[in-house]
């Protein structure tokens, strides 16, 4: 995916989590105007291809609906070679601003081992897609040198 295109989808997922995605009064649990099953398939999108631009060897992407009081969330967990990052996009409760949390993974089922941090929503207002590689890539642990020799 072009770097526009997930520039497009950064926007899209700010805008959509600016506003209240759960829909407490009963209907339909895709929130209102269906904005909740929009931002897990755009949120799914979007992380796939942040996982290739990453370059992780094997990754997993999924999307929690959760019920009709939140909004869901959408995930990747990831390995490079010798470790790996863990992503969630979501929406908050109680009106926080930190909407992706991230962090490093030691192994592709490691949903809790090391510090969390967090990026407001803010960031994927105004952040450029090649910035938030780079804070992404901060992560990344050069493997021994043999790995990278082929």
């Amino acid at each position: 995916m072009s770097v526009q295109s997930q520039e497009k989808n950064m926007r899209k997922l700010a805008g959509l989590l600016g506003r209240d995605l759960s829909y407490i009064w009963g209907e339909r649990e895709s929130g209102p105007n269906g904005d909740k099953k929009v931002f897990l398939n755009t949120g799914k999108t979007f992380l796939r291809a942040l996982a290739k631009d990453l370059g992780l060897q094997e990754y997993n992407v999924s999307a929690n609906p959760g019920g009709i009081a939140v909004s869901g969330d959408c995930s990747l967990i990831g390995m490079w070679h010798s470790n790996g990052i863990y992503v969630m996009i979501t929406q908050a409760s109680f009106g926080l601003e930190e909407l992706v949390l991230y962090r490093e993974a030691r192994h592709i089922r490691d949903y809790s081992s090391s510090r969390n941090r967090f990026l407001p929503r803010d960031a994927l207002k105004t952040m450029s897609y090649s910035r938030l590689l780079n804070e992404f890539r901060t992560l990344r642990k050069e493997g021994n040198a043999y790995e990278w020799a082929a």
